[in-house]
């Protein structure tokens, strides 16, 4: 045998740099982009009762593989155990994976350990199906923080008192689905919640009093279902609500003297109930408040003069309530008003003169009262109004001469003339204007919370 010593050298080169090769190819590699064998087939059941869209198993035999086009699925590689996890999963609308006429909720979804966020939308449309939550004993600790589970005509049943294990759970979302029953009070034990919105139900009985114990919560929309009873004096416990919206239920009784805590709220709706009485005097502590939606409750008092001290309100709703009295000359203060709705109550007296300065104003609907005088808006005033103004049945009302001019009617006649007679002008609807109200207070919900990528 050869002496070490002897070997051929350019052999010993080649087999040092074929090592060092070998070393450095171990030194770099990359982490691996496969899953845990329990996670990968928990999220094939998940698709398979879900979607039809292919064969997932066969498509996406890595689906955390950077690249692998499976969209709606969004994973984070985890280092201690070098493993790729399913964070995110959104179905139900393009691009992501539609939903077979077949699916039915998958309560699998709460054994992927590292879920932290799913939205289904308009999956659940054909067979009825119901949110199902794992006995507790079965359910490891989720890390979920968003629920949303949006547009499903077919997801009926009650909520779940089990959501209240999700202890990470920061936004649930069950809107716009078939949902009844009461609203378990065990939710109101997830202290993380900063959104919740069950909007667009059927679910009945009394708002809990356990509501006030969500001190985190920022957003709460329970409208659009048949909720019976007062608003809770609990409500004021929950200090830095930004939304509340109640409209369109079955509510009672009074607007709680509590709402004064409130004072970081931005958006306060409580349309289409059956309060009534006076307002509480603590409501001008409100001083962040722009959209307030009050409209359609037998309310049949006059209006707070108060809410002419609420600086920042760019939408005042009052209308079809039974207010009578004379409004109030203080409502001419609300600068930043560009809303204004009193139409269909027993309101007397004359607008006051100072409205002309409303100069943001750009929907104002005065119809159906008993006011009187002539009009204080200038030809300038009522063109850029436009068809945005509505003065109609009011048949002590007339326009001056001067302000009078040929374009769109507002309801009014001119003063002097012996016919009256205007057009009447095309009204915006009501709900038309609620879901726009909606709409810009989702936006700019949207952007002071973008940083938490919470979805209002």
């Amino acid at each position: 045998m050869l002496s070490p010593f002897l070997f051929p050298l350019h052999i010993l080169l080649l087999l040092i740099f074929s090592t060092n090769q070998q070393s450095l190819a171990a030194d770099n590699t990359t982490p691996s982009i496969s899953m845990s064998r329990h996670e990968l087939e928990t999220l094939y059941k998940i698709m398979e009762s879900l979607s039809a869209d292919q064969d997932w198993r066969v498509a996406y035999p890595n689906p955390c593989q950077p690249g692998s086009g499976w969209q709606g699925i969004e994973c984070k590689h985890s280092t201690p155990d070098n493993l790729f996890h399913v964070t995110r999963l959104d179905l139900g609308t393009f691009p992501n994976p539609s939903c077979k006429a077949s699916a039915t909720f998958p309560p699998e979804i709460f054994h992927l350990p590292n879920l932290d966020a799913i939205f289904i939308f308009q999956c659940f449309t054909n067979a009825p199906t119901r949110i199902t939550i794992p006995p507790n004993k079965l359910l490891p600790a989720s890390p979920l923080q968003q629920l949303s589970l949006r547009s499903n005509s077919a997801l009926i049943g009650t909520i779940p008192p089990q959501i209240s294990t999700l202890k990470s759970l920061q936004i649930l979302t069950l809107s716009q689905n078939r949902l009844m029953g009461p609203i378990p009070t065990e939710i109101f034990t997830s202290s993380a919640l900063v959104h919740l919105d069950l909007s667009y139900n059927a679910l009945t009985g009394a708002i809990p009093l356990e509501l006030g114990n969500l001190g985190n919560l920022v957003g709460l929309d329970l409208s659009y279902n048949k909720l019976t009873g007062p608003i809770p004096s609990a409500i004021g416990e929950l200090r830095i609500l930004q939304k509340l919206d109640l409209s369109s239920n079955l509510l009672t009784g009074t607007i709680p003297d509590t709402i004064n805590h409130l004072q970081s709220l931005v958006f306060l709706a409580l349309s289409n109930n059956r309060l009534h009485g006076a307002f509480p005097k603590g409501l001008i502590n409100l001083h962040s408040l722009q959209y307030f939606l009050m409209d359609s409750n037998p309310m049949s008092v006059s209006l707070p003069e108060e809410l002419g001290q609420l600086k920042k309100l760019q939408e005042l709703r009052l209308s079809n309530s039974g207010y009578s009295g004379t409004i109030p000359s203080s409502y001419s203060q609300l600068l930043n008003l560009s809303s204004l709705s009193l139409q269909n109550n027993k309101l007397s007296g004359k607008i006051p003169d100072a409205f002309t300065n409303l100069s943001h104003i750009y929907h104002l609907n005065l119809s159906r009262n008993f006011l009187e005088g002539v009009v204080p808006f200038n030809s300038t005033f009522l063109k850029r109004l436009g068809r945005n103004l509505d003065l109609s049945g009011n048949l002590g009302l007339c326009l001056s001469p001067s302000a009078a001019y040929d374009g769109v009617g507002v309801g009014v006649g001119v003063c002097g003339d012996n016919n009256r007679i205007s057009s009447k002008p095309v009204k915006t609807s009501e709900a038309a204007l609620l879901h726009c109200s909606n709409l810009l207070f989702a936006f700019f919900t949207i952007l002071s919370f973008h940083h938490t990528n919470y979805y209002f």
